[in-house]
């Protein structure tokens, strides 16, 4: 079956006021982070979203904007992980879930489908409440009927006990 392939971006979602928002543009240009796109700033205002990249690295980093109800909450409850000398504030498996399903890319389907395996207790209630809410704000039917297969699927690649 092989290794699951993971994307080669970097995604974070940040709570910032929109008055900071160039200036938090600024600040990144310092640690080497540039827009991807001209007016980064009134492509978030549309979008919610910066497009950088991270100069050195080459690394695209997407920048969400927080404003929905969920998404203030998942910051709130991110866990921070220690990586080398780093500690980063990472999403729980459920909420990295919850923002996959809704962007609902196929790269994005596929990572569901690993975190499903690779999080054996998941809550599956509060990933199913947020996905049907998404789906029905976003009139788009497929997140949920999508992410039910990939559950149910998990469910059979399950060994029995």
């Amino acid at each position: 079956m092989g290794r699951p392939r993971f994307t080669q971006d970097v995604d974070a979602l940040i709570l910032l006021d929109e008055k900071r928002w160039e200036t938090f543009l600024s600040a990144g240009a310092r640690f080497g982070f540039t827009p991807r796109i001209a007016d980064a700033a009134a492509f978030a205002r549309k979008s919610r979203v910066f497009l950088v990249q991270h100069q050195p690295t080459g690394i695209d980093v997407d920048i969400a904007l927080a404003g929905l109800p969920f998404e203030e909450e998942a910051i709130q409850q991110v866990k921070r992980r220690k990586i080398g000398k780093l500690t980063l504030p990472l999403p729980t498996p459920e909420n990295l879930i919850i923002m996959k399903a809704v962007a609902h890319r196929p790269q994005d389907i596929a990572d569901i489908s690993a975190l499903v395996d690779a999080n054996p207790r998941l809550d599956y209630r509060r990933i199913r409440r947020w996905v049907q809410e998404f789906s029905s704000a976003l009139d788009m039917p497929d997140i949920l009927t999508d992410l039910e297969k990939i559950l149910s699927d998990a469910r059979k690649r399950k060994p029995r006990q």
